[in-house]
């Protein structure tokens, strides 16, 4: 606990702290002069009146008077002695009551009291942290990739600039520092070189002065930017940036690849090693109708069936799992089993010649990532945006409000078979989503969310599948991390990798009951670098393994909370 001359000491060694208490001793000896000189007149006026008071009755009436106090047991007399009060009352007011206290606060409690939070807020980590993630920034793509990092017992540091943020976010429970983001000395506080990874999501031209200070005392530690802007690419580069991520583009070629019922080819959506997971509707095939165990995929083609997608909603299916007329088949195999998929199924992988075009409603940057990567698979599509400059572009390109039926038939709203929403406002997509669904109740919609809280909303909304910008990160960022440790599907559902827990070792995998108890089905099995998919449920579970799972979010926290990673040996 720090005394009271110990913060004064503090206080003094500031250049600008003394400069502050320099005025406020003038203000002081101004305040004195004034007392004195008011006592003086007291003097001088009661002897006009004819009566003679002490000097220290003098200084007494003097500061009750100034103080507002006025005791009244000594008066004049006079319209003199009066008046002369009135003004000593009136320089009172100004002098103790609002110029002292404001004077105070301002040039010596503040300033004290700032000191105070300086020491209180943390500069620096323990000497012994390392491979620890340090973040130049807070958001929500934060707090979500924490809350993720927490999951794997990964250590993290966020520096703030602000002091009085840096406190906010350290009383909040957060693990925040602080420090200048363009001061080498904090990155050397928060032990960089021992880091695993820094992640820089600040504007463009900050970002570039965080990568520049961070080469100049680490060259090595790896780095992770986002770049607003395309011409920002090459610059972040050439600061130093290890990856450099426009995540907004990669979440609009993530919303792209969701496209269904215009190729039917099955869509692969992710990769895990060897492994691929791939998407296919079963909407006019001869699945609908069936159980998984009537279809027969592993034995006909090596796929498994991992999960099922039905109207927006994650399901890990059984042998009597019904596939429906919106069923979505979430497949796991290698390249291999799913082109042989494609064979028995008689997919071609063509466009069908008489589809209609992909309805997307946005041309912002995530709206022309979608158009860019459907036009790369040779998918039509009509864009529906109400600025001018981005409508005119080109001839798909519909100027209008997504909101009104006219625009929304003349983009093709009526025939599509995919709609695609890209606005950057949640509460515009809620709205789209809602409105398009009574307009087309069999269609497919897929929608951006900006704040992981509306995921669930977009989904009650209607939405066939929902991404955030947040997951996009997250899952890009865990996987530079801890390489082909998480996959992220879609929002709300990942692949993830986790090596066998003490207490599932030399269990049979049957009995091991991960799917029963945590919500997670094993996808495979990685034994002595070879990986095992659609591993035999009799499988003895060993030291080694590493288990491949897939799980909604949910489901993934529990498997976690059961069977933690920090404990795992």
């Amino acid at each position: 606990m720090k005394t009271m001359a110990t913060q004064l000491s503090l206080l003094l060694r500031m250049g600008q702290r003394r400069s502050n208490v320099r005025l406020l001793v003038k203000f002081i000896l101004i305040l004195a002069f004034f007392f004195v000189l008011f006592s003086v007149l007291f003097h001088m006026i009661m002897l006009y009146e004819g009566r003679r008071y002490s000097w220290i009755t003098g200084f007494y009436w003097t500061l009750t008077t100034m103080s507002t106090l006025g005791f009244g047991d000594i008066t004049f007399t006079s319209d003199l002695g009066k008046l002369f009060s009135v003004v000593v009352l009136l320089s009172g007011i100004v002098f103790l009551l609002i110029m002292l206290p404001f004077t105070f606060i301002q040039f010596f409690y503040a300033p004290w009291l700032e000191e105070q939070n300086k020491a209180r807020a943390p500069r620096g980590v323990p000497d012994d942290m390392t491979d620890h993630v340090i973040f130049t920034s807070f958001d929500d793509v934060t707090v979500h990739l924490i809350e993720k990092l927490e999951q794997y017992a990964v250590d993290y540091v966020i520096v703030i600039g602000e002091l009085q943020n840096a406190l906010d976010l350290h009383d909040l429970g957060y693990h925040a520092v602080f420090g200048d983001l363009d001061d080498p000395r904090t990155y050397q506080r928060l032990r960089i070189d021992a880091a695993a990874l820094v992640v820089v999501m600040n504007d463009d031209m900050a970002s570039t002065n965080i990568i520049y200070t961070i080469r100049e005392i680490c060259p090595d530690v790896r780095t992770v930017t986002n770049a607003d802007m395309d011409e920002s690419l090459d610059i972040l580069q050439l600061a130093g940036s290890t990856y450099v991520f426009q995540f907004t583009k990669m979440l609009g070629r993530s919303l792209a690849r969701r496209v269904l019922g215009v190729r039917m080819k099955a869509n692969i959506v992710g990769r895990f090693d060897s492994l691929r997971i791939a998407e296919v509707p079963a909407m006019r095939t001869w699945m609908q109708g069936k159980t998984l165990a009537q279809i027969r995929l592993r034995e006909k083609a090596g796929v498994t069936v991992v999960g099922i997608w039905e109207q927006g909603k994650f399901e890990i299916p059984t042998a009597a799992s019904l596939v429906g007329e919106s069923t979505v088949l979430v497949l796991a195999g290698t390249s291999d089993q799913l082109d042989r998929f494609d064979e028995v199924m008689g997919f071609s992988g063509e466009s069908s010649s008489d589809a209609a075009p992909v309805l997307v409603l946005g041309g912002g940057r995530v709206g022309q990532a979608v158009v860019k990567s459907l036009d790369k698979r040779g998918i039509d599509y009509r864009v529906v945006e109400k600025k001018t400059a981005i409508a005119a572009k080109d001839e798909r390109f519909i100027k209008g409000s997504a909101g009104e039926i006219e625009t929304l038939v003349q983009a093709g709203v009526n025939k599509t078979p995919s709609i695609i929403i890209t606005t950057h406002d949640d509460n515009l997509n809620i709205y789209l989503t809602i409105y398009c669904r009574r307009l087309r109740p069999d269609v497919q919609i897929i929608c951006r969310a900006n704040l992981d809280r509306n995921v669930n909303t977009l989904h009650r909304a209607g939405a066939n599948l929902v991404m955030s910008f947040s997951s996009m990160v997250n899952s890009t960022i865990m996987n530079l991390l801890e390489p082909q440790q998480v996959l992220m599907l879609s929002e709300g559902l990942n692949v993830f990798r986790v090596p066998v827990h003490s207490r599932l070792m030399n269990r049979r995998l049957r009995s091991a009951r991960i799917r029963e108890d945590t919500g997670c089905s094993v996808v495979a099995v990685k034994r002595n670098e070879e990986l095992n998919l659609s591993p035999d449920p009799e499988i003895v579970l060993e030291k080694n393994d590493e288990l491949v799972l897939i799980g909604t979010a949910d489901s993934e926290k529990k498997f976690m909370e059961k069977y933690p990673v920090s404990e795992k040996k």
